[in-house]
């Protein structure tokens, strides 16, 4: 697919936004970009990057191009994360214990901090040093008023006068600790309420410059804070515009350097569009073949639709070989949401598994116990809850799994007044979750089966309530799979609508070919 197809859809689909809004929105989004700094870099050093063919020949970059479209990605993906991610907040920055950038941080402070407290312990005191941190921690204080704290700016101002305070020093009247006891008071006055126990400790240290060095500690907190009620202040804006401005970033990082990122074509998107027609083709194939085994006529073969092949691309990157294979384009930022998800389902899966066979196998009424039930769930998951560590050992487990859930089995038969659980049901019954452990068992392909249709049920009915019956088998861990569901939908919705251009010019290609 050519670049230009690309852009005339895009632009096609956004010309009726406000470009008011759109550069409100960057503005805001650009405010906080270093939050994702980190994450942006990780991603960019994948082994899986190297991988990718390019589309284009390769030319020579700018230092100066290189930094632009990293910051337009790092904005992009900052915008996504605030709107997908609603319990996104920035965290204050710890380096690693004994690492280098620690230990020159520590040096530097303790030389800056050190030569402050010389000025200060000489006859007359030197203030320069003292005066410029005054000035620096007033602009802080009113870094964090809002327009309508003209009282509170006022006091600012009037208290930290630089000019007055230079005066001051120079006249010997300067009182450094009735300064530093305002500026406590003001950061009890503007502080978030979890702060409040830091600032009260600043109170109790008496020596100046200790208690200048936890000023700037505890404001550097209060930044922290600041920037994440900005985020929580734009979120709802951003829920507005995000679709449209991740659309035209992406567009403009598809444009500038493409192979720096991304393929100017898509050809990652491209590869998994056609083998989700593909799949979808042939499973319909096999539909639609006659009781007899005969080839359908071309006619008969029902025509795939552009919402049924995406809905099917995504439930492919639910099984999808992280290690291996690059990630679509469009769904990049998503990817560690969609490999969690994955995570989730694989479990479920097991999970799922288990409880099948021990109802199965068990007196026929056992399953209808709902305490029981809930009971045997809660255990297989404590011990299913380490799977994808790489100390874990599957078969291992399952095998604990199997003593244990035969003990609970036995100890509710007694209890009911049942038949107890005999000896060769027992290991039949081990026999049989431990065989859940191979990715070819058929109780296993059939729960694993009866999920991604319910997925693909959910993603079709166009995420309406009541959510869609849960296949049979699944009543025991319907809570779990739901939730899953919901999530995985809500990430396939936003997906859709900040990419359709691109998935609907590549698949009209695609589907007119099949």
């Amino acid at each position: 697919m050519s670049k230009n197809l690309d852009k005339s859809s895009v632009n096609e689909a956004g010309k009726s936004k406000s470009n008011d809004s759109e550069q409100g929105l960057e503005d805001a989004v650009e405010g906080a970009d270093e939050a994702l700094q980190k994450a942006i870099k990780s991603d960019s050093s994948s082994p899986q990057r190297v991988q990718r063919p390019h589309s284009s020949p390769p030319r020579f970059v700018t230092v100066e191009e290189l930094l632009e479209t990293a910051r337009g990605v790092t904005n992009m993906a900052l915008a996504h994360e605030i709107v997908v991610n609603g319990d996104f907040q920035i965290k204050p920055v710890e380096l690693p214990e004994n690492s280098l950038k620690k230990r020159v941080k520590e040096i530097v402070h303790k030389a800056f901090w050190d030569c402050l407290s010389a000025q200060l312990s000489e006859d007359p005191p030197a203030y320069d040093h003292a005066i410029k941190l005054v000035g620096e921690i007033k602009e802080t204080l009113l870094s964090f008023l809002l327009p309508g704290h003209t009282r509170l700016r006022n006091q600012i101002t009037e208290v930290l006068d630089l000019d007055l305070i230079k005066q001051e020093a120079e006249n010997g009247a300067l009182d450094i600790s009735k300064l530093a006891e305002f500026i406590i008071g003001m950061m009890g006055t503007l502080c978030a309420p979890a702060r409040d126990e830091e600032v009260k400790k600043l109170k109790d240290i008496k020596e100046i410059v200790p208690l200048f060095r936890e000023i700037f500690s505890v404001l550097d907190l209060m930044k922290v804070d600041m920037a994440n009620f900005a985020i929580s202040s734009i979120r709802p804006h951003l829920m507005q515009q995000s679709v449209e401005y991740e659309r035209k970033k992406f567009q403009e990082i598809l444009e500038r350097q493409p192979t720096l990122f991304f393929t100017d074509s898509l050809d990652f998107v491209t590869q998994w569009l056609e083998e989700a027609s593909e799949d979808l083709m042939t499973q319909k194939y096999k539909h639609a073949l006659p009781a007899g085994g005969a080839a359908a006529g071309s006619g008969d073969m029902p025509r795939l639709s552009p919402v049924a092949v995406q809905n099917y691309a995504y439930l492919k990157l639910l099984k999808w070989d992280h290690l291996q294979r690059p990630f679509p384009e469009t769904v990049l930022m998503d990817q560690s949401r969609f490999h969690e998800l994955q995570l989730q389902l694989e479990q479920l899966t097991i999970l799922g598994a288990v409880l099948l066979v021990t109802f199965s196998m068990a007196a026929p009424g056992i399953s209808s116990q709902a305490d029981f039930a809930e009971k045997l769930k809660m255990i297989v998951k404590i011990l299913l809850t380490d799977m994808h560590l790489p100390s874990f050992h599957l078969k291992d487990v399952l095998t604990t799994i199997g003593e244990k859930v035969c003990l609970e089995v036995s100890s509710c038969l007694s209890l009911c007044g049942s038949s107890p659980f005999t000896t060769d049901k027992e290991t039949v019954l081990k026999g049989q979750i431990q065989a859940v452990a191979s990715p070819d068992d058929p109780i296993r392909r059939i729960m694993e089966s009866r999920i991604l249709t319910f997925l693909e049920t959910y993603l079709a009915s166009g995420h309406q309530k009541p959510l869609p019956t849960v296949p049979g088998g699944l009543s025991p861990v319907q809570r779990e799979l739901e939730e899953v569901a919901i999530k995985f939908a809500r990430l396939v919705n936003y997906n859709k609508m900040v990419f359709c251009p691109y998935y609907d010019a590549i698949l009209s290609k695609i589907l007119v070919r099949s």
